[in-house]
């Protein structure tokens, strides 16, 4: 099984421009608006702000345990690390499942 680190998510924001009704522009109290020098009016959702929020803490969260990496490594180095064999080829079966019924 390779694991690969996730590409970097893009970004979707709402761009209003100077056609959009006034009514328009101000009717949600829980969205963010930024007025650019060039006079573009971008407004993010609370959602999409959300959202960003998010990924941000999500950025920051490390991907693998590196105490249970640590843990591991030790077990292995000492001989005490067991395999369970039965558990390791249900996994390969369930994957390779996985993988069969995502290409139908």
């Amino acid at each position: 099984m390779k694991i690969n680190k996730p590409g970097k998510p893009s970004t979707i924001t709402s761009v209003g421009d100077s056609t959009t009704p006034p009514a328009a522009r101000g009717k949600a109290s829980s969205t963010t608006s930024k007025q650019f020098t060039s006079g573009t009016n971008v407004t993010i959702g609370s959602t999409a702000s959300q959202l960003n929020s998010l990924e941000s803490s999500m950025m920051s969260t490390p991907i693998v345990d590196a105490n249970k990496v640590a843990e591991i490594k030790q077990a292995l180095s000492e001989g005490r690390f067991k395999v369970n064999s039965e558990v390791v080829a249900e996994g390969l079966i369930k994957t390779v499942r996985d993988l069969i019924n995502g290409r139908k």
